[in-house]
């Protein structure tokens, strides 16, 4: 069941608005960028030597679990199994992949058609919806930070699709047809297969199996459909930089190009995720990190580019509302908590925020400083 959040109730989507996009024209989109004749890579996509990617894009590592989530809800001894292997991916890797989730193939289709194809419309198109001045959702390339000093090799539809009540349709692409209608049925089904993931990390955790959907007072909803163009030299960037998402659980579906890549190890080694067809991706993000008290890992991950062929993925990021207190839910005898004192995600979600914009700079002024020592 989708929960309706009350009016009352302060929007996580009213603080992330606050974040100021880059302005755009239609000569710096990277889909322009990627089809200019003997296209070299411009420099502010170039990346360090010790941020590029040294794992191929379609290296593909069978490391990460795949789950099926049949007998899920029919099957008590088959729930106890799927909940075992989510625990155990979880706790090694915060990400695995599920089949046989429910979540009808056609409808997988017809929203990655429909992707495929906006990212495709002229500049002009997408343009009509890009997100610089405050504006809540819509299209933007590299990263909605600005001030980073190295730019994504991305374009990117995104939006609130949760709450109902609070979406702006006027964000919402036109073109091409149909795409709304999808996308409202889309990200319900992938809300209620996230409410479903949840309830099981719930009862792994010795909870009650609403516990951490009631940690987010009422789940918010974020779409996001990244395009990665193919790149000339793929060698020198990324197509978004190492992080881990905010929220509380992502749901990604990805293409068969390949390149989503993650680390367990501080980005030491790399692996990049097989591509599944009609499986979904589900990563833990910072928010059920710490209501577990740091038992689930958030993943850390990134996306490579290659110079073969496009890539898409489209992924649904589930967070909690602004005010949801983020503290560890269960904190064993004699353990302490990963936190120091209850925050409040707005809060949180800000010093992720203000961390990833500030270190990149900080970082630059580091090896420029230790360059001029040599």
């Amino acid at each position: 069941m989708i929960h309706k959040r009350k009016k009352t109730q302060k929007s996580f989507q009213n603080k992330i608005r606050n974040i100021i996009y880059m302005a755009l024209d239609a000569s710096t989109l990277i889909t322009t960028l990627a089809g200019e004749e003997n296209a070299t890579l411009d420099s502010r996509f170039i990346r360090d030597e010790d941020e590029r990617p040294n794992v191929a894009y379609n290296q593909f590592s069978d490391e990460i679990p795949i789950i099926s989530l049949k007998g899920l809800l029919d099957d008590d001894d088959k729930r106890a199994e799927i909940c075992n292997k989510m625990v155990e991916a979880c706790e090694d890797w915060g990400v695995f992949q599920v089949v046989h989730h429910g979540v009808d193939d056609k409808l997988i289709s017809d929203m990655t058609d429909l992707a495929t194809a906006f990212f495709h419309l002229p500049p002009e198109e997408k343009l009509r919806f890009e997100m610089s001045g405050g504006k809540k959702g819509g299209f933007f390339m590299s990263s909605h930070l600005q001030g980073q000093p190295v730019q994504n090799w991305r374009e990117v539809m995104g939006y609130f699709t949760y709450p109902i009540e609070a979406r702006d349709y006027s964000r919402w692409p036109d073109k091409p047809e149909g795409w709304r209608d999808v996308t409202e049925i889309y990200s319900e089904k992938l809300m209620e297969l996230a409410y479903k993931l949840l309830e099981v990390l719930s009862e792994a955790m010795g909870l009650e199996k609403d516990a951490f959907a009631k940690a987010c007072v009422n789940m918010e909803q974020r779409l996001i459909v990244n395009f990665y163009p193919k790149c000339p030299q793929p060698d020198l960037t990324l197509g978004l930089n190492r992080h881990t998402d905010p929220g509380i659980i992502s749901v990604l579906l990805q293409d068969q190009v390949g390149g989503l890549q993650v680390t367990r190890d501080g980005g030491k080694t790399w692996i990049t995720v097989q591509p599944i067809q009609g499986a979904f991706v589900v990563n833990l993000g910072d928010h059920g990190h710490y209501l577990s008290n740091g038992r689930f890992k958030n993943a850390d991950h990134r996306a490579v580019v290659n110079s073969n062929s496009s890539r898409l993925s489209i992924a649904t990021l589930q967070y909690p509302v602004a005010q949801a207190v983020v503290y560890p839910l269960p904190i064993q005898e004699g353990e302490k908590a990963v936190l120091d004192e209850p925050i409040t995600f707005s809060k949180m979600y800000m010093k992720t925020m203000i961390k990833e914009i500030e270190l990149p700079k900080l970082n630059k002024l580091a090896k420029e400083q230790d360059s001029l020592k040599l």
